[in-house]
């Protein structure tokens, strides 16, 4: 078997042991006759499967009990359009940081349902800072705050929990979900794409306070609803099983090889002090982002020349470094280093970048 180390910002690198389990169990899942790809969501083996994915996650991430947790479709960007559907009653308003791309979006998608205020922008330098916000910048009244806790394209992320008082916070956590502990109590309502660290697409992950369902405007269609997705166990209609499943493995391994979210931030941590340290050290790449609110799941950098960039990433990927191409919007590298990419590609990417660099200084 050979594989390639993939620094893909999403879909993302699955842990091995977590594909190896999938693939024993493709064909037939347990005793079921069938595999999960096969199943009626509606069995009671595939209800012990979503149910215990559920339980997983709540261990895992310490999830409260007034918390709903949801299995949802449409990705994060349908999440654009359910928060304010959900949050932002008629006549009211919301403040939302605007910090990278995915946060403009946000920001854009909800002007559609209501007043909404950029209360924070790190647009004057190309998003490569969080800008500071606090409870005395909060418009009076608002509904919640929204943020995109960690910026996939500019590779920047929050470093510490936004205080928002009473007013809810909202936040967008699809690459940085199972990173690192959270205390989910700070937050009203947490959404997640798992295509980045959690499982294959097709599947968002939904975690709401009780106090926030229910509220939901009448246009709402029923599977953006959260009162009545949670009313249904996340199975109005039917759910991405699979991805569903291999989310559930990827908690599993989370839990019981990795040890929890303690340790996994402390390889995550190890792993970007890996590539950030030798950024530091040389001259022939830069790093945008400011040191104080680096991401630890997406690390960017180019060389100043397009021409170049090109050139780097075609040899990576005949090195077998796959997708270390920037965004579009942003260029340059980026080199997604989630949970389950392992130390060892993150070495062998500073090796190549250090080859390539003598070679073409």
């Amino acid at each position: 078997m050979s594989r390639v180390y993939n620094f893909a910002a999403g879909p993302a690198v699955l842990p091995l042991p977590v594909l190896q389990r999938a693939a024993s169990e493709l064909v037939e899942y347990g005793s079921s006759g069938m595999s999960v790809m096969e199943m009626s969501h509606r069995t009671p083996v595939y209800e012990e499967i979503i149910g215990r994915a559920e339980k997983t996650l709540r261990e895992v991430m310490g999830i409260p009990d007034n918390y709903k947790v949801l299995f949802l479709q449409g990705g994060a960007t349908l999440q654009f359009a359910g928060v304010p559907m959900n949050l932002l009653p008629e006549g009211g308003h919301a403040d939302y940081a605007v910090t990278g791309q995915f946060a403009k979006k946000a920001f854009d998608e909800a002007k559609k349902y209501g007043e909404v205020k950029c209360i924070a922008s790190s647009e004057d330098k190309k998003h490569t800072y969080i800008p500071k916000f606090g409870r005395g910048d909060i418009t009076p009244g608002a509904a919640y705050v929204h943020v995109c806790f960690n910026n996939t394209m500019e590779g920047t992320c929050f470093d510490k929990i936004p205080d928002t008082g009473d007013v809810p916070l909202v936040a967008d956590m699809s690459s940085c979900i199972l990173s690192r502990p959270y205390d989910v109590s700070k937050f009203g309502l947490i959404y997640a794409g798992a295509q980045k660290n959690m499982g294959p697409s097709g599947l968002t992950v939904v975690i709401v306070r009780d106090d926030l369902i229910g509220k939901a405007r009448k246009i709402t269609p029923s599977v953006a609803d959260y009162k009545t997705m949670a009313d249904n166990e996340s199975m109005l209609n039917t759910p991405p099983c699979y991805s569903i499943y291999i989310a559930g493995l990827v908690f599993e391994w989370l839990r019981d090889q990795i040890g929890g979210l303690a340790k996994m931030e402390a390889v995550n941590v190890a792993k970007a002090n890996l590539l950030y340290d030798y950024l530091d050290s040389q001259t022939f790449y830069k790093a945008p982002a400011e040191k104080a609110f680096r991401s630890i799941m997406n690390v960017t950098y180019f060389t100043g020349d397009e021409e170049l960039d090109k050139k780097f990433c075609k040899q990576a990927a005949a090195a077998g470094i796959e997708n270390i191409k920037g965004h579009r919007a942003v260029g340059g590298m980026r080199a997604s280093i989630y949970n389950a990419m392992p130390t060892e590609g993150v070495q062998y990417l500073v090796d190549f970048m250090k080859k390539f660099a003598g070679e073409n200084k």
